[in-house]
């Protein structure tokens, strides 16, 4: 069983003579199968907290541990390393390459990876099917809909079956209806890979859904 975990995270930017302590102390630990909601108002750290935990940022004082290796410490490259074999990415905005179709995005990170193009298109069929997009795979981002594009999304971020899954408000920009459906999608996923989701949200009745929620504030956690 994988563990991410947080303790005593700080992060702290310096603008001219003033410094802001974003995060003044974070602890918390999520571990295979679990889903942790965070909340907080905007301007509260919650994507500052995201990008530490996958290893975006460096914290300022603390650690992030996965399964007990401090990933701070890790040089650049075996951070870049890390980020692809252990962390799927899932954000607000969908960042699809608009010149590729659905297919293709999915497959992006595999090939970026070294895998054979062949195993790449079997794994992205694969996960576009799990996500219910299978008869969409040859369409351009341009002609998805929102929840659509919002869903190859999630597909990218398992092409490896990553331990770790991190969503920083990946319903934000959809309409009620397609939010439930990929908020749905979202926590069926988590149980059936047995992954470790960290999902940042300002939707409390989402946040109620997940097995565990906090709140940031004034830089730490609160449950």
């Amino acid at each position: 069983m994988s563990e991410l975990r947080a303790e005593g995270l700080r992060k702290r930017f310096e603008l001219g003579d003033e410094v802001i302590d974003v995060l003044a102390g974070v602890d918390l630990s999520v571990r295979s199968g679990e889903s942790l909601a965070i909340l907080g108002v905007s301007g509260a750290g919650k994507s500052t907290l995201l990008h530490l935990l996958g290893g975006l940022e460096r914290p300022s004082e603390g650690r992030v541990l996965f399964d007990g290796t401090d990933i701070s410490t890790l040089s650049a490259p075996e951070q870049a390393a890390f980020r692809n074999r252990t962390v799927g990415f899932v954000f607000q905005f969908h960042h699809l390459l608009p010149e590729f179709d659905a297919e293709e995005n999915v497959m992006m990170p595999a090939l970026i990876a070294g895998w054979p193009r062949r195993r790449a298109r079997e794994r992205a069929q694969e996960l576009l099917e799990a996500v219910g997009l299978s008869n969409r795979r040859r369409h351009n981002p341009g002609k998805l809909s929102g929840g659509e594009r919002q869903r190859v999304a999630i597909a990218r971020a398992l092409v490896h079956a990553p331990p770790v899954i991190l969503a920083d408000e990946p319903t934000g920009n959809l309409d009620p209806h397609t939010a439930r459906d990929v908020e749905g999608l979202f926590l069926d996923l988590n149980q059936r890979t047995d992954s470790a989701l960290v999902l940042v949200t300002h939707n409390e009745k989402l946040a109620n859904r997940l097995s565990k929620k906090a709140f940031i504030v004034e830089g730490r956690l609160e449950s």
